[in-house]
């Protein structure tokens, strides 16, 4: 591995270690997005290999997304949950059943979603007691 390549893991690595939980979550969205985009272009261009590597990846990050849910924090939660879980099944079968349009159905489902959480973190935290790092007071 070159010198160059390893000091852009380790910055990428300690930028998610030191993220808050909010910017934590606007990064996995950015990445499944990403892993989307390029499975659907690789479905697109017949690259199976390609769309299958990017479309398990996405379903991993899916499942990180479900994982990482409290279903008791807010009454919103089993929603979502069921938003993931649908996204996880239609990106399965995108990969199956090489369907592209599955792909882009996930694209535009979740796609508000990563906006969403783009505009939560870049918002200041004046009522929650968190600073706009992500710490506490």
């Amino acid at each position: 591995m070159r010198a160059s390549t390893r000091a852009l893991n380790a910055f990428a690595r300690e930028a998610v270690l030191s993220a808050s939980p909010a910017r934590l979550l606007v990064m996995l969205f950015d990445r499944l997005m990403l892993d989307m985009g390029r499975a659907e272009a690789a479905q697109t261009a017949e690259q199976w290999d390609v769309a299958r590597e990017n479309l398990m990846h996405a379903q991993e990050i899916i499942g990180e997304l479900s994982g990482s849910l409290d279903l008791d924090a807010w009454d919103g939660a089993a929603g979502l949950l069921g938003i993931y879980s649908y996204a996880g099944t239609a990106l399965m079968n995108a990969n199956i059943y090489r369907n592209v349009e599955l792909t882009r159905e996930c694209i535009g489902l979740l796609e508000p979603l990563r906006q969403s959480w783009h505009d939560a973190a870049a918002a200041p935290a004046i009522h929650s007691g968190v600073s706009p790092r992500g710490d506490l007071g």
